[in-house]
């Protein structure tokens, strides 16, 4: 394989790491939100408008950034009928035939995400509750991480390819 595939996968895989274990900390954030939520509502009786769509968007920030980072560490779901079953080479050659169609899936969302997220801006758009957040700051979230994982898929892709022609990258 050409030494660019290489540094590809080196840098994508690296990036979706970083991203992937900075984001996993949001957890955290929004275990304080909800616990927030809690006191605020009902130890207080002072409910704050704010906190459960907050919760909303991190959650969302939460698995959408984290994609790639899981597709790194295999953690993904995978119907394992009879891949379990499967020699290392075979679990890569179905990996390669399914990857073209969470490419073309990837592909399709990052193109929604980009006109969703050129409407938001077009027309400030915002939510329709009480707080009335403006959306561009998840939904560019939202196009970043399925960016990453659209790159990290072709990561795999290239991986699953090196391993079927017995080449390590």
């Amino acid at each position: 394989m050409p030494k660019i595939f290489s540094i590809y996968v080196n840098i994508i895989d690296n990036i979706c790491v970083k991203v992937g274990r900075f984001v996993m900390y949001g957890v955290f954030f929004m275990m304080f939100l909800l616990i927030l939520s809690f006191v605020t509502r009902n130890i207080i009786n002072y409910p704050l408008m704010w906190i459960i769509e907050m919760a909303q968007f991190t959650l969302t920030a939460y698995y959408l950034l984290g994609g790639g980072y899981s597709m790194i560490t295999d953690d993904h779901v995978r119907m394992d009928l009879f891949y379990g079953k499967l020699s290392a080479k075979g679990k890569a050659k179905m990996d390669v035939f399914t990857s073209i169609f969470l490419i073309f899936f990837l592909v399709v969302l990052l193109y929604g995400s980009i006109s969703s997220l050129q409407y938001t801006l077009e027309y400030k758009q915002k939510l329709f509750t009480a707080w009335a957040p403006y959306l561009w700051p998840i939904k560019s979230l939202m196009l970043l991480g399925i960016l990453l994982m659209l790159l990290q898929a072709f990561s795999m892709l290239i991986k699953d390819i090196a391993k079927i022609k017995g080449i390590k990258i």
